[in-house]
This record gives C-alpha cells, sequence and structure tokens, in this order.
C-alpha cells in the first residue's frame, strides 16, 4: 500500500477520533444540570426520528413497510428502550413483516 494512502488513513483517524475525545478530557469532570442531561439523553431518539420519518412519508412500493417499521420504533422508544434497541425492534418486525407478503 502506498504510504500516502496510510499517512491519509491516519490523519482521517486523528480528525475524527480528537472532536470525540476532547469534549470528555475537558468536560470529564463538569457535572451537567438535570435538564441538559435530559435533554442529551433524547438527542439519539431525535436524531432517529429526523431519519426515520421522511423515509416514511416517500416510500414509493409499499406503504405499510414504511408504517410497520415505524410503529415498531415508536412503541419501542416510548417503552424506555436504548436507541440500539429501537432500531433492532424496528428491523425485526420489518423481517417478519417481508416473510409474510
Amino acid at each position: 500500500m502506498n504510504s500516502t494512502i496510510v499517512w491519509m488513513i491516519i490523519g482521517m483517524g486523528v480528525v475524527t477520533y480528537l472532536p470525540r475525545l476532547l469534549p470528555f478530557v475537558l468536560l470529564g469532570g463538569v457535572e451537567l444540570p438535570s435538564f441538559w442531561q435530559g435533554v442529551l439523553k433524547n438527542v439519539p431518539y431525535a436524531v432517529l426520528g429526523a431519519l426515520i420519518i421522511p423515509d416514511v412519508f416517500f416510500i414509493q412500493d409499499d406503504f405499510w413497510f414504511g408504517v410497520i417499521g415505524f410503529a415498531a420504533a415508536v412503541i419501542t422508544a416510548w417503552l424506555g428502550a436504548n436507541v440500539m434497541i429501537v432500531v433492532l425492534a424496528a428491523v425485526a418486525a420489518l423481517s417478519l413483516y417481508s416473510l409474510f407478503v
């Protein structure tokens, strides 16, 4: 492999790692108020909703595919599961739906 490519990969790794490391190091001992902790705890669900909801309305082939996936995600999130469980529940529901259709 060309050494330029290796250095480029190392550089990209450093550039993507630094924004994750710096807040952890600089703000490691800072305790956020409970309001901000609640806001930050719900950010993954907001991002997940922003990614999924527009696609539900623009499905061309099978409208129920989007509705079932969205419903599974909403119900699982409403029950308090973490984001990975929400995604896996939607995938499982759509897998079951595609088996029977």
